[in-house]
């Protein structure tokens, strides 16, 4: 137990919390071991730039978990997601993502700014183990009050709020708050903003709560260790089977923090020296709907110096059919090119937001890159 000294703003660890915080430190750095580890097993004979872009993912997803390492839930802040250097499972630079861990117990007032996103959200999740979640409560933009400069504000509370105000209801057991802006054109859109504080004012607890901190330094420990094979299984499907795609089932209805509005069309490509994917199929009426290239470790493309997405507002259409070309250099000019950095092995997502009809699965085909000038749409 801790205790203190005569001096009130010094504490003494008695024997046993020494040991509880050593030993979950070092499940830290053992959790750090055990994945590079497994990740070197399971990089084996890939080439190095491969290996090298594995490690790269890991320390991605450790700088993005530390940047939510920790928690106030009585005064939370809603933290940037998934920029350029936190990539992890599967993010989405067209969109803009922030997260704020939350009390079911408390009231919030998030306020922000729209800027030019084609639509936004506000979701609720209920959260388990690092990826067990649901959606449990949402609004969006249409049901949002803009002022004229697109400004917003809502109450996220168990209870209505007093007065006229938006208002989106914490129901038992939430745990976290995702605020989503998806942009057409994110390069050139003018972005957004958004902030959440507590409606009360919370009563200092104390400056650190040693059991608590034991358990976080633990978890970020065993959630280390579980990501190589939590990316291997999530990969499997597509390091067997492709050139093909599929319909992404398991991320419907807000599952693992997902959108729950969204269908997900998934596959990958496998790809020689000189080949190219060409990707076919009709865009269903929706309110949004990208496509976007992802590394064999569920991290997006280099969206900030090549062309690895695009989306309905930046894909150039023959009325509502697309063609994409995935290959290491561009084809021709009129061809709509997502850049596999010269990548043999990859993924691609397809993401439509609130279609009208499930979205037709479209045609893939290999064919070399030196044939696409002469090889007319399909």
């Amino acid at each position: 137990m801790t205790t203190a000294t005569c001096n009130p703003y010094v504490v003494r660890m008695d024997d046993q919390d020494q040991a509880d915080l050593g030993a979950a430190w070092t499940s830290l750095v053992d959790g750090l071991r055990e994945a590079g580890e497994q990740l070197a097993s399971d990089a084996t004979g890939l080439s190095a730039e491969e290996r090298a872009d594995g490690y790269r993912a890991l320390l991605r997803a450790l700088n993005n978990l530390l940047g939510r390492f920790e928690i106030d839930r009585q005064r939370p802040e809603l933290v940037a997601f998934n920029g350029w250097r936190e990539r992890m499972l599967m993010d989405n630079p067209d969109f803009r993502y922030w997260v704020a861990d939350i009390g079911d117990d408390r009231s919030y007032r998030v306020t922000g700014m729209r800027g030019d996103a084609q639509y936004m959200s506000i979701t609720v999740y209920r959260a388990g183990g690092t990826l067990e979640a649901g959606a449990v409560a949402r609004t969006d933009s249409d049901a949002l009050t803009f002022d004229a400069d697109g400004r917003f504000e809502v109450v996220v509370s168990p209870r209505p709020p007093a007065g006229s105000v938006d208002w989106l209801e914490l129901p038992e057991g939430a745990s976290a708050l995702w605020v989503r802006h998806f942009h057409g054109d994110v390069a050139h859109d003018a972005l957004g903003d958004c902030r959440i504080e507590p409606i009360d004012t919370p009563e200092p607890g104390p400056f650190i709560e040693v059991p608590r901190f034991v358990h976080q330094v633990e978890r970020l420990g065993g959630a280390m260790a579980a990501m190589p094979a939590l990316l291997s299984a999530a990969t499997k499907a597509d390091v067997a089977s492709p050139n093909e795609v599929r319909r992404w089932t398991e991320m419907t209805g807000g599952a693992a923090f997902t959108e729950p509005d969204i269908h997900y069309l998934r596959g990958a490509w496998h790809l020689a020296d000189g080949e190219a994917l060409v990707i076919e199929g009709h865009a269903p009426p929706c309110r949004y709907w990208n496509v976007l290239l992802y590394s064999r470790y569920a991290n997006s493309l280099d969206h900030r110096h090549r062309r690895v997405s695009f989306t309905g507002t930046t894909a150039r259409l023959a009325g509502d059919r697309y063609r994409f070309v995935i290959a290491a250099s561009e084809p021709g000019a009129t061809i709509d090119w997502l850049d596999r950095e010269g990548r043999p092995f990859g993924m691609f997502v397809f993401r439509f937001l609130q279609p009208e009809t499930e979205p037709p699965l479209p045609t893939v085909r290999v064919c070399r890159l030196v044939d696409l000038a002469m090889d007319p749409p399909a």
